[in-house]
């Protein structure tokens, strides 16, 4: 089990790269028990590590969610070979005072009334567990070492990669 100060370390990491993706694929499950995913961007990563976004209230996502509430948000940064894969539990809510705190002009193609959208409200996933792979190497150290691995017939490795225990 991780330490306290691994913990934070490991959600500090996971926040700084979700925060340089921002767009990920947030997977809920149908009621035919199909998993169907949709991009979704993040307004927030707390200190708790749980991820905040804007959504619609009523919409197939949050009917989806207020029937089965565990879900996954991954998000990919193939030109810098950053992923973050997040398991966790979502909640809808309706909190005025959160969604100022939250919102960006950038919302509003999706909200046209702005912040007072009657139709606006806050998607919470509660961060239980996360995965992280981050290469720190360029690109062309990357092929370099893709390129050696195939030829000598080694295990490329891409560079670190995390579980973190959130809860």
């Amino acid at each position: 089990m991780a330490t306290l100060e691994e913990r934070n370390a490991g959600m500090e990491k996971v926040s700084k790269l979700i925060n340089d993706i921002r767009v990920g694929m947030l997977t809920t499950q149908d009621e035919q028990g199909n998993l169907v995913s949709r991009p979704m961007a993040v307004m927030q990563v707390d200190e708790n590590g749980d991820l905040w976004f804007l959504t619609k209230e009523n919409s197939p996502k949050t009917d989806q969610i207020s029937k089965n509430y565990k879900v996954n948000v991954a998000f990919a940064n193939a030109p810098d070979a950053s992923y973050v894969s997040v398991s966790g539990t979502a909640e809808e809510l309706q909190d005025r005072a959160k969604v100022e705190e939250l919102w960006s002009p950038m919302a509003k193609p999706w909200f046209p009334d702005g912040k007072d959208d009657p139709s606006l409200s806050i998607l919470k996933v509660h961060t239980e567990t996360a995965e992280y792979w981050d290469s720190t190497s360029s690109r062309m150290i990357r092929l370099f070492e893709m390129a050696r691995a195939a030829l000598t017939g080694d295990t490329y490795r891409e560079g670190e990669n995390k579980v973190v225990e959130n809860r």
